[in-house]
């Protein structure tokens, strides 16, 4: 049985159909909007039913009353008083049921309400009518070929020498707020309509107002009315409405709130059928402003606007992912930038804390050999050095964090964690002393000085995060545990791998190690439990 809320404190009336949620609030793109500063933006949610209204309070500042009890969910029935903040209304029952609408899938039908009003709807798979010749014509010559039977005709072909050029102009504007604001400008050009307004979908797939202007240029807050929005992105139709406030179809209060009074509206479908957002327009002077030719052309646009908004989207996407990609790949294996670039949030601004594995490389007697070189030499034989280190670091799926003059430091659980990061990094220090002796076999040969290097492993919780910005990443790890691989390397001979207990308990395969005891590291109260991979 259909209900009314009736103003008590204000002039307003809303009719009600059961079984539909309707949401009220201060925003005027609500489905019942409550003009007055007691009332939320999203101040409450009801659905009418056969016996009456269920109430469900959305955290608004001021309340949600019934019969002046405030409620967080409650029932009304015929007769009771519901009031948001400060506005109420008396709930009754409709004497006279509403008729249901029935509309045909691709054809105009008159529809019966308390108030006369058109509906029209389209599928937006391809336009009928005139207009779908532009896609069936390969070409704006193949159309002009055709003899023009009527002026009807030539109208079509003024629009679809229009379209065809929208498509040109479309396709050369990349950044997506650039190509909504060509849209824009496009829309007025095309047609006699106040406001043009897009919303476009975000990743979860909720709506949001990316653009909406009038014919001056202007921005409009919340211009498309929500209940329209709906039902074209969840019936993927086009709708026309000749005299929107007596439309049955969208509940009108969000629409008489705005003064609309013909409107169109047509989703924005990518290449999956998936609705991108939605492309409205509306007139705010005039009932029966648009024509099945408008609804036509609108779905013919929108139709090009969406593969445009989608390749623009798309690059924009392949250029954040590039850059990105080539920043991670500094400090990451390519494998693995790829796959922190492919997931959005991986690295976020201010770090976290992260269980790591840790490996310090250092060169031993480093100073004293640099006394001996030409620094053209030296520089030369230490790229040599860390492009066969880092390599071997990549090789086995780890990260590099920085070099710190003769040392290395590399890691392996951030961003992205295995695991098996412990053994990765345990075979990368074996990689790394085995290469440094191949290293120094053909340094010999060309009588260049040879290298040794210790290096030491451990494993802990650490703070990884980056300095600076997503455009210049300087990922870092900060804790205990990075000092204490550090100081462990500083007494790791040449040739040798030292391991924590830590390190070792986390080896899922470890090599033959012998026990160095507790060793004491600058900085530490407490001595360190010491391994070395046995030669």
């Amino acid at each position: 049985m259909p209900f009314k809320l009736i103003g008590t404190t204000t002039d307003q009336t809303f009719e009600l159909r059961d079984g539909r949620a309707v949401e009220v609030g201060r925003a005027s793109g609500s489905d019942l909007p409550v003009i007055d500063a007691t009332v939320s933006r999203r101040h409450a949610r009801i659905i009418a039913d056969a016996s009456g209204m269920a109430v469900t309070d959305l955290g608004s500042s001021n309340g949600t009353f019934v019969n002046g009890a405030r409620v967080d969910a409650a029932r009304a029935a015929a007769g009771d008083v519901v009031t948001f903040g400060s506005v109420s209304f008396r709930l009754v029952q409709v004497t006279a049921p509403l008729e249901p609408i029935t509309i045909a899938t691709d054809v105009v039908t008159p529809v019966q309400t308390a108030s006369p009003s058109i509906v029209k709807r389209r599928s937006v798979a391809q336009p009928t009518g005139p207009l779908a010749a532009v896609f069936r014509a390969s070409s704006l010559s193949e159309v002009r070929q055709r003899p023009a039977l009527s002026e009807q005709e030539v109208q079509t072909e003024k629009k679809l020498a229009l379209l065809l050029e929208v498509a040109k102009g479309l396709s050369r504007v990349e950044h997506i707020d650039a190509l909504l604001e060509t849209i824009v400008s496009m829309v007025f050009e095309i047609l006699d309509v106040d406001r043009v307004a897009i919303d476009l979908a975000d990743e979860t797939g909720s709506m949001a107002q990316h653009i909406s202007r009038d014919r001056q240029g202007d921005p409009v807050v919340q211009a498309i009315p929500q209940s329209i929005a709906r039902k074209v992105v969840q019936e993927r139709i086009a709708v026309l409405t000749d005299n929107a406030p007596q439309d049955a179809r969208f509940g009108g209060q969000s629409i008489v709130a705005q003064r609309v009074r013909s409107a169109m509206c047509a989703p924005l479908l990518g290449s999956d059928d998936v609705a991108q957002g939605v492309l409205y327009v509306d007139n705010l002077t005039t009932t029966e402003r648009f024509g099945d030719d408008d609804l036509d052309f609108l779905i013919a646009f929108s139709n090009i606007a969406a593969v445009a908004i989608e390749n623009s989207r798309l690059s924009e996407r392949v250029r954040r992912q590039t850059l990105v990609r080539s920043n991670f790949e500094r400090f990451f294996a390519p494998a693995l930038a790829a796959r922190i670039a492919a997931t959005p949030g991986t690295v976020r601004l201010g770090g976290e804390k992260r269980t790591v594995a840790l490996l310090f490389s250092d060169i031993r007697d480093f100073t004293a050999l640099a006394e001996t070189m030409r620094p053209d030499e030296l520089a030369r034989l230490l790229s040599e050095y860390y492009s066969a280190m880092v390599e071997i670091v990549f090789r086995h799926g780890g990260a590099l964090d920085k070099f710190i003059g003769d040392a290395l430091l590399a890691q392996w659980g951030a961003p992205l964690g295995a695991p098996d990061d412990a053994d990765r990094a345990m075979r990368a220090a074996l990689d790394m002393q085995r290469e440094m002796q191949t290293l120094n076999e053909r340094w010999r040969q060309e009588r260049r000085q040879p290298l040794r290097i210790g290096i030491a492993l451990n494993v802990g919780e650490t703070f990884a995060g980056y300095i600076g910005s997503e455009r210049r990443l300087e990922y870092t790890l900060i804790g205990d545990a990075v000092n204490t691989a550090s100081r462990l390397c500083a007494i790791a001979e040449g040739g040798e791998v030292l391991l924590t207990e830590s390190m070792r308990a986390a080896l899922t395969s470890p090599p033959a190690l012998q026990p160095r005891g507790t060793v004491e590291l600058r900085g530490r109260v407490q001595g360190v439990p010491v391994y070395s991979v046995a030669p």
